[in-house]
């Protein structure tokens, strides 16, 4: 039995399921119009769209709910009305039926270094095929990919680029893996999951880049597809992710732990924000929650901060408060512990958590060196070293 407590949003959601709500909505007028108002507000398709197949694909996760559908990926739970959309811009109610806008229609692809996603311990120096569709279901104030994540489908158009064309395309370009990344893939899930069926199949690792804002049953469906996951943990503070990022913490800590438990290679990421994000204490207790929850080998990197999207006020994180944050890390227990976007800076390598030697020698993006053994152990005391190595 799930013990945390609910919101009113949460108790509305579990009565639909139950029927409770639809029943209500007959009975009361009005009710079919309150039950809207208690969700994200979504939003009108419009006839720029059109009806091709490659642009209506069906969605998973959803179930009908009173006089629209309830979309059941994330956890918003969007009820969506007769020709709305959800707070994602690229799920829609059609006809009855929940459709996806953005299957097979990425905006961007591309070919990067494993490191700039960042993954610091996956298969070093190897080269992903980075695919995303737009949308989002969060609304960073600091996004830095916001021209796609916050765009509507009809605003950027993509290629028809089927999941077959798209591990072919990864093939051929040379890449370890495939990542699903920039946006936000939970929104373009069954283009994600169809994709990473066949990339496995051909022998292509698949890497998920992601805010963690997704319900665990779909989740769950993907993880056996997936070889890493890498989250975003924006803050460690219930205020500032309403407020910042327009989402809820705890339901990224579920996901954390979730992930952990499965057994999934998990990488997280702290964008350092100047005086929304970047208070010690707060630092001290996410290093510390995840050194309780998913164990002192989690990969914890401290990015820094560029003025974009709605933040463009805001100067770059100090290098100092990133090395601070560093220094609270370490002194937590995390074995792993990185300085981002910071070129040349030493903490960007991997060392040994036992001696301290340099493991992974990087500058930026570049791999100089690798110094472990083939079996990921250093060679010096034989600390096995926590990655995929391959």
């Amino acid at each position: 039995m799930n013990s945390e407590p609910i919101t009113r949003r949460q108790f509305l959601l579990r009565s639909v399921r139950l029927g409770a709500i639809g029943a209500c909505a007959l009975a009361v007028p009005g009710a079919v119009s309150w039950l809207i108002s208690q969700f994200p507000p979504p939003k009108t398709i419009v006839n720029t769209l059109g009806t091709a197949d490659q642009l209506l694909h069906p969605a998973q996760w959803w179930q009908s709910a009173c006089a629209g559908v309830q979309c059941t990926l994330c956890p918003f739970n969007c009820f969506i009305p007769e020709g709305m959309r959800g707070i994602c811009n690229v799920r829609a109610n059609v006809a009855g039926e929940l459709k996806t806008l953005v299957y097979a229609q990425p905006v961007s692809l591309h070919v990067d270094p494993i490191e700039k996603k960042p993954f610091y311990h996956l298969y070093p120096g190897s080269r992903a095929f980075s695919v995303s569709t737009v949308g989002c279901n969060l609304n960073c104030a600091f996004c830095q990919n916001w021209e796609i994540s916050q765009v509507q489908p009809e605003q950027a158009k993509g290629e028809y680029v089927p999941p077959a064309k798209l591990v072919e395309m990864a093939q051929r370009a040379g890449c370890r893996s495939i990542a699903y990344t920039y946006g936000e893939p939970t929104v373009f899930y069954e283009y994600m999951l169809e994709t990473a069926k066949l990339a496995r199949r051909a022998g292509l690792a698949n890497v998920m880049v992601s805010a963690g804002y997704i319900n665990w049953p779909p989740l769950r469906e993907l993880l056996p597809y997936l070889d890493a996951v890498k989250i975003d943990l924006k803050g460690f503070n219930e205020g500032f992710y309403r407020r910042v990022v327009k989402g809820e913490l705890r339901y990224v800590l579920r996901t954390l732990r979730k992930l952990s438990r499965a057994g999934m290679l998990t990488e997280l990421v702290n964008l350092v924000v100047p005086t929304l994000n970047d208070n010690m204490d707060e630092i001290r207790q996410m290093c510390r929650w995840v050194v309780q929850n998913m164990g002192p080998d989690t990969p914890l990197s401290f990015s820094r901060f560029t003025p974009h999207y709605q933040l463009q006020n805001l100067p770059p994180t100090p290098v100092e408060t990133l090395e601070r944050a560093y220094a609270v890390g370490r002194q937590e227990g995390l074995n792993y512990v990185y300085v981002g976007n910071v070129v040349g800076h030493p903490t960007e390598s991997t060392f040994c958590p036992t001696c301290n030697r340099v493991m992974i020698k990087r500058y930026g993006y570049a791999v100089q060196g690798i110094f472990m053994d083939a079996e990921g152990r250093c060679p010096y005391d034989g600390t096995k070293i926590y990655g995929k190595w391959g």
